[in-house]
């Protein structure tokens, strides 16, 4: 009753109205507010802030400074060798597997379409066919900066505009196509594996994303936005750079084609993930 109750609510509540004025709140730099705030989402969610570079809630502007806040040098590592495919970030895989039929598996009986997934164009969706894919939810507590896995030059960049769903394993087991629905940023880089694509999705009160090629993206229309690049503007982030990131947490669908890489055999559904270890293979 409670997860039904739950669900429900997501369907009624003004979705965006809410996550803009929980962005407000994010972006506020009055003390008496932010400092509270940070020092309670510290406390509830068990953030480990012995690994960042500022670690008191006097030392950030906002909320949003806190949560997407460094890490300390030697935090993390870039695991493997050339051929080796990282986690862009912390956090837990939710699924990961093959792209069956032009579907990608979401949980228990759930599954949504490659194609809307990245934006709706069939010629965008044709490459990943018979692919590969990895669902990664970043928890509260997480690091929310979101790295490459793999080095790679940026194609184009799609804004998708949707709901603002949460994310977690209820909305995921019973909201049909959550991530496909939910508002969203694709980025589809060409890579020595082949194309891959990042998808970067938003939730309930994910105030942003933003990425470091384009900083904050918010259309003022909430409509469909395509950004080509490439020659002459050349944007490559060599494998375990920072991409972008998430102001409040979210979820990061990793996709590559056919026969180009192989997911490392210890990972499955709920497996804990650091940002650079080691998630698979080039073939």
């Amino acid at each position: 009753m409670k997860n039904k109750l739950f669900i429900a609510f997501q369907y009624i509540v003004p979705q965006h109205l809410l996550s803009r004025v929980v962005g407000y709140l994010a972006a506020t730099k009055i003390g008496w507010i932010k400092n509270p705030l940070i020092r309670a989402f510290v406390k509830k969610f068990d953030v480990n802030m012995a690994e960042a570079q500022r670690q008191t809630a006097e030392e950030f502007t906002c909320f949003n400074d806190f949560f997407t806040r460094e890490l300390i040098e030697g935090a993390r590592t870039i695991e493997g060798d050339d051929k080796t495919i990282v986690s862009p970030a912390d956090g837990a895989i939710s699924q990961l597997g093959p792209i069956k039929d032009g579907r990608i598996f979401q949980a228990k009986g759930q599954d949504y379409s490659l194609t809307e997934l990245l934006g709706g164009d069939a010629q965008r969706a044709e490459p990943f066919m018979g692919g590969e894919f990895a669902t990664i939810y970043l928890s509260p507590k997480d690091y929310h900066r979101v790295h490459m896995p793999v080095t790679g030059t940026l194609r184009e960049m799609v804004y998708v505009p949707g709901d603002l769903f949460s994310v977690n394993q209820v909305t995921a087991e019973n909201v049909p196509r959550l991530f496909s629905r939910n508002e969203r940023v694709v980025a589809i880089f060409d890579t020595e594996q082949g194309p891959m694509a990042m998808v970067l999705v938003g939730a309930m009160i994910v105030a942003a994303v933003e990425t470091v090629w384009h900083g904050r993206v918010a259309p003022p229309l909430r409509e469909l936005r395509v950004s080509e690049y490439g020659v002459p503007k050349n944007i490559t982030i060599e494998k375990g750079e920072e991409m972008g990131r998430f102001l409040l947490g979210s979820t990061v669908v990793l996709c590559f084609g056919k026969d180009a890489m192989s997911w490392n055999s210890a990972l499955t559904a709920t497996t804990p993930l650091r940002m650079g270890q080691d998630i698979g293979n080039a073939v």
